[in-house]
């Protein structure tokens, strides 16, 4: 039997090439060698959008179509909505329970969003609390690995303490720890230099226009100290060449050197990388268009992956509770 992989993303908005280059690709790599679980888990927008969450419907069926666009193949995969099984909420009440509060005080990630993200009040139990439902969402599936960037590893961390702390408490070997598969390609910042994401206005998204994505690469920060067309650039310090290494690798050398000989400008330089993400997202973009005329299909996709989990979550329950209350 193959090794089970856990993974989801919250439907806070449009998917945009971060999620491509640092998740999709991968789980669609994953696919080949793993049995996959894929959740899109509402509750977890929930906790942050909990003031404007009548969007968060709509966007579960939008990040299906992405998810099945980009290849995740449901015939492969579980597609599943997390507030649809229930399971996840109280085996998170479980977990609750058991975590000191000063596991969670301690997460980086809760500590940068209360800094970075000033629009909205995250000062809330549930959202200091959200790497623990995260731990209930990995371990119901009792998956063996999950596919996260290197700044997720803290959380990874803090799942498999939570399960070791259930198991010591209830003196069993019951949660196993997970591994990290950590994705091959680095993380992609956002147009403004910043971590890409929907909060900073700041992505390119898969479903953009042509138009509007020429316009977004035409924004992007590049090198600081180029200020003239003569002065070498430093394409190692430029948003842009980083890009250029994800969606032009034939091209990135030639780039590098157009840029640290000063034979290109950076305007030059962002219209041939915008070609480059357009021929990328071309086939991503028509299957979406096509997918996006029977988005019953896509809903009947997610309740027959909410099935198979809600087997393997019930299960889970089950055995929980038999350890704690025997």
């Amino acid at each position: 039997m193959n090794k089970r992989v856990f993974s989801a993303m919250r439907p806070t908005g449009k998917l945009h090439l971060g999620h491509l280059v640092g998740a999709l690709h991968n789980w669609v790599r994953l696919q080949e060698k793993y049995s996959c679980i894929f959740a899109i888990v509402d509750w977890h927008a929930y906790m942050g959008e909990y003031e404007q969450s009548k969007g968060i419907r709509d966007n579960i069926v939008d990040m299906a179509i992405d998810w099945i666009a980009c290849g995740i193949d449901p015939e492969r995969s579980i597609l599943f909505v997390q507030s649809e099984i229930p399971e996840h909420l109280e085996l998170h009440m479980i977990f609750s329970c058991i975590t000191p509060l000063g596991w969670l005080e301690r997460n980086p990630t809760y500590k940068e969003q209360l800094r970075e993200i000033t629009s909205r009040d995250l000062q809330t139990y549930g959202f200091l609390g959200y790497p623990v439902l995260q731990a209930a969402d990995i371990l119901l599936y009792k998956a063996n690995a999950v596919p996260i960037g290197e700044d997720q590893l803290p959380h990874i961390e803090l799942t498999r303490e939570i399960g070791r702390r259930f198991n010591h408490l209830c003196k069993k070997e019951f949660f196993a720890d997970c591994e990290a598969i950590l994705t091959p390609t680095p993380r992609l910042l956002g147009i403004d230099g910043r971590k890409m994401s929907k909060s900073y206005d700041n992505a390119i998204n898969l479903s953009d226009l042509a138009d509007v994505i020429r316009d977004k690469v035409r924004r992007m920060f590049t090198d600081p100290k180029r200020i003239r067309f003569a002065d070498p650039g430093h394409p190692d310090e430029c948003n842009v060449y980083s890009y250029d290494k994800i969606f032009a690798p034939p091209l990135k050398d030639d780039v590098y050197q157009w840029c640290t000989q000063s034979k290109k400008g950076c305007t030059d330089c962002k219209m041939i990388l915008a070609g480059e993400v357009l021929r990328a997202l071309a086939p991503i973009q028509e299957k979406r268009r096509s997918l996006e005329k029977d988005r019953s299909r896509i809903r009947d996709i997610l309740a027959e992956g909410r099935k198979k989990a809600q087997r393997i979550a019930r299960q889970t329950i089950a055995e929980v509770k038999e350890i704690i209350f025997s």
